[in-house]
């Protein structure tokens, strides 16, 4: 194998939902499976840590004592940058030679440490934490769960394994946010989706053919089993199951696909798996030949993207005293 193949892996598992301690477990894990299937780098779902926030789409009002518990237990559990889970991810990659992209509930530490973001973690095979990714718009009633990142957090990452970006969900039906991840030069793009109907994959197989990249597709799978019922909205979580017909709250649906839109390895569903491909970024070139949607197939003097990268922090502090001598 080259050093332009590689091996990737996606782990549809469920976490301990709610629990971060117990998800990291399950997350060692995981990584452990996709480093004895030879692996170098292996992806999460969507939030993964400690968990999707289901209850939003559970019918649940946002107002509700449910809700509310739920939400002040899932900010407990949420992930702090830098913090205790970013340290053992580290410790894990690090053990295992394995670079994790990991989903996450992270919670802001610089300001009122009351929001939480959506975000993506990229963690090196040393251990490094790279960057964090937070989902720029929070779709529909996650608004009552995550607050909004920014253009400084829309990261395409050169590694030893090529250049790695991605987005989450719904980001992937931003035009000028694709456009900015094409300009960037990325090779493997990481998309990170809570479920898959058909539509996402539609989505995720588009974003590779438009882009001339790998598509390393990560939704949840989770079962009832993974919720403790002491969980405020276990009740109403059991429901939605049972409405779906058995005891699946979410049934992944991960896949890999190739830099012309068509399938590595099509979606598995219904199962816990660490599915594991190789990957060979030689075969961008060769696809970027029909095809380069920031080269040769574009047209900037007629159409330019302008991002800006600033982070926009909700406090700036100066001073008006006098100047030192």
């Amino acid at each position: 194998m080259s050093s332009r193949q590689f091996r990737v892996a996606v782990a549809q598992v469920a976490p301990a939902f709610l629990d971060l301690e117990g998800s990291l477990d399950r997350a060692e894990q995981a990584v452990a499976e996709a480093s004895s299937a030879g692996a170098s780098m292996v992806v999460f779902a969507e939030a993964w840590l400690p968990g999707y926030p289901l209850w939003v789409d559970a019918g649940v009002p946002w107002e509700d004592r449910t809700s509310k518990r739920c939400y002040g237990r899932l900010q407990r559990n949420a992930v702090e940058v830098p913090g205790p889970a970013i340290t053992r991810l580290g410790r894990i990659a690090r053990e295992h030679g394995m670079f994790i992209v990991m989903g996450a509930n992270e919670r802001d530490t610089r300001f009122s440490r009351g929001t939480l973001y959506n975000s993506i973690l990229y963690i090196d095979a040393g251990g490094e934490l790279l960057g964090v990714h937070r989902k720029l718009v929070p779709t529909h009633s996650e608004r009552v769960i995550w607050g909004g990142g920014d253009g400084s957090t829309l990261h395409v990452i050169d590694t030893p394994l090529g250049r790695i970006g991605g987005l989450v969900c719904w980001e992937h039906w931003m035009p000028l946010a694709r456009f900015a991840m094409h300009a960037k030069g990325e090779q493997v793009h990481v998309a990170l989706w809570p479920d898959t109907p058909d539509i996402h994959h539609v989505a995720s197989r588009s974003y590779a053919f438009e882009g001339r990249c790998y598509v390393i597709v990560a939704a949840s799978y989770l079962p009832l089993s993974a919720v403790t019922r002491d969980v405020e909205a276990y009740d109403t979580l059991a429901a939605m199951a049972e409405r779906a017909g058995g005891e699946t709250l979410l049934d992944g649906g991960s896949a890999i696909i190739g830099p012309d839109g068509h399938w590595v390895v099509e979606p598995v569903r219904g199962h816990e798996t660490v599915m594991v491909a190789e990957i060979d970024l030689d075969r961008i070139a060769e696809e970027q030949q029909a095809l380069d949607t920031a080269g040769h197939y574009n047209r900037p003097d007629v159409f330019r993207l302008h991002i800006d990268e600033t982070r926009r922090d909700p406090l700036v502090r100066s001073s008006t005293g006098p100047a030192s001598p």
